[in-house]
């Protein structure tokens, strides 16, 4: 297995480094074999280069990268975002500009509380939080279509466009019955959108799900408007097994979704193409103000090695990597209940102790 590590910004590399630790361990314990590549794509280097921290001037990453990312089989990355640099920039420059380039149409969001992870909500467990969101991950308002018109005047008018195509729709959709299919023996797959207001792209949604429900019969389905599912979120997160959903609202209940598991410290996603490279990686920002102190949380960069791991068996075939992907997943919930918090600064721990407890955990599990 061919991995590129792409450390970013701020505690990004600090957080890779433990996952990276725990992948050797998980490599030793069950028996593969796996290469790694650092690619120095980052807003240090951006600003070396003479990039604009107000605007987007120059690539943040290379078509050559690319290129050559294209022959990897994951890409595992750590953080983005850089205090000298505007918002925007190095997000829409790496992390959207990946997503288009290498087709990863799917943002796949487990949202699961890990044992010992105070949860905002009460009298819910770990028994209460543990679902899956499949997100459309290239269309939609993020398609990047739209513009001004009389700009900077008093008629000025913005227009963004929420572009759907049946295709897009489809393959998410299908991916989610897939992964819902496979993922536990509830197999209950929920639809999230706005058909009564979005009477148009969301009617897109709603006849797609409905027709490849149709090859899916051992799954219930479901329809929530993305309002009620938020309320649902927070009131009865227990409700929900897999839930599919547009790109746009997808962004949106995911944070509400990591927020009732814990915290952004603890969420991890990936950027899925099932039949190319996905990319994989912590949900929390670069934190520069605790780079170098080696306080970090590092349980999400951890977690989204178990993602890489579990994905790209999946995807391949190899069973080898899907047991290394649900090892290192056990050996998170071993160690989160021994940390005093998960908050940068609290855990009871460094930042390389809970690396080596985790990594520590899959070598001695049987």
């Amino acid at each position: 297995m061919k991995i590129a590590v792409i450390g970013g910004d701020g505690t990004g590399p600090e957080v890779v480094a433990e996952g990276l630790k725990v992948l050797k361990a998980s490599a030793k314990k069950v028996g593969f074999e796996y290469k790694t590549k650092d690619f120095n794509v980052s807003g240090d280097r951006y600003l070396s280069a003479g990039g604009d921290p107000e605007k987007p001037s120059i690539p943040i990453i290379s078509e050559d990268e690319i290129e050559e990312m294209r022959t990897f089989d994951a890409i595992y990355l750590g953080a983005v975002g850089h205090p000298d640099v505007a918002p925007g920039i190095l997000e829409k420059g790496l992390l959207l500009r990946l997503r288009f380039a290498l087709d990863q149409y799917v943002n796949l969001r487990p949202v699961t509380l890990y044992p010992g992870v105070p949860c905002p909500l009460t009298d819910k467990s770990s028994d209460d939080i543990d679902f899956v969101v499949v997100r459309e991950n290239t269309e939609g308002l993020y398609s990047g279509m739209g513009g001004f018109q009389y700009k900077d005047t008093p008629n000025e008018v913005a227009t963004q466009i929420m572009c759907n195509t049946r295709q897009g729709v489809e393959r998410a959709i299908r991916y989610a019955f897939d992964l819902c299919r496979r993922r536990n023996d509830r197999k209950h797959l929920t639809l999230v959108a706005k058909n009564n207001v979005l009477t148009f792209a969301h009617d897109l949604w709603w006849r797609a799900f409905n027709e490849v429900a149709t090859e899916y019969d051992d799954i219930e389905t479901d329809y929530n408007h993305v309002d009620a599912c938020c309320m649902w979120f927070v009131k009865n997160p227990e409700f929900y097994d897999t839930i599919v959903v547009c790109n746009m609202f997808g962004d949106i209940i995911t944070d509400l979704g990591a927020m009732i598991q814990g915290g952004m410290g603890v969420a991890a996603g990936g950027n899925i193409n099932p039949a190319g490279v996905s990319m994989f990686e912590p949900i929390g920002g670069s934190a520069p103000k605790y780079t170098g102190k080696n306080v970090i949380n590092p349980i999400a960069a951890i977690a989204a090695m178990a993602m890489l791991l579990s994905e790209t068996g999946q995807n391949t075939g190899d069973e080898k990597l899907t047991d290394a992907g649900r090892r290192v997943e056990s050996a998170i919930r071993s160690v989160t209940p021994k940390m005093k918090s998960q908050s940068a600064g609290k855990m009871g721990f460094t930042t390389t102790e809970i690396g080596d407890l985790v990594a520590e955990a899959v070598a001695t599990a049987e």
